[in-house]
């Protein structure tokens, strides 16, 4: 198999990695694409946190949409990747992938680019120290 007929895999770290349950699912028996966004902004904070060394805050997401539907009982493993850091802002970008019990294949949910920026107790913006 050359590279062209590998399958794709994930960009950058694992930073979180959740099991779906009925809670987070709406009427359809899908999981809610708010609630799979609400998590890829943890993940991405997590790690946006780390290059801080501190505090950050979400100021923008940069357009996602979802090639597959989540349903309960799914893995979800949320990967980042660094894109740009700035003098305050860190750009991370997010891909979520899901796990199925019935498959046990990994597919590529969504992905998006999150902007956060260091702030400091009081809030206020703050530098990045490098």
């Amino acid at each position: 198999m050359d590279d062209s007929e590998k399958m794709p895999s994930p960009i950058g770290e694992l930073s979180l990695k959740l099991m779906t349950t009925q809670r987070d699912v709406n009427g359809y028996g899908d999981i809610y694409g708010g609630w799979v966004v609400a998590q890829m902004d943890v993940a991405g904070s997590i790690h946006a946190s780390s290059i801080a060394q501190g505090r950050v805050v979400t100021v923008a997401i940069k357009q996602t949409a979802f090639m597959l539907p989540v349903t309960v009982g799914s893995s979800l493993s949320f990967y980042t990747q660094l894109q740009n850091i700035g003098t305050s802002s860190i750009k991370i970008a997010v891909e979520v992938w899901v796990n199925t019990l019935s498959n046990n294949e990994l597919r590529k949910v969504t992905e998006a680019s999150f902007t956060f920026v260091a702030v400091n107790k009081k809030r206020n913006t703050r530098e990045i120290v490098r």
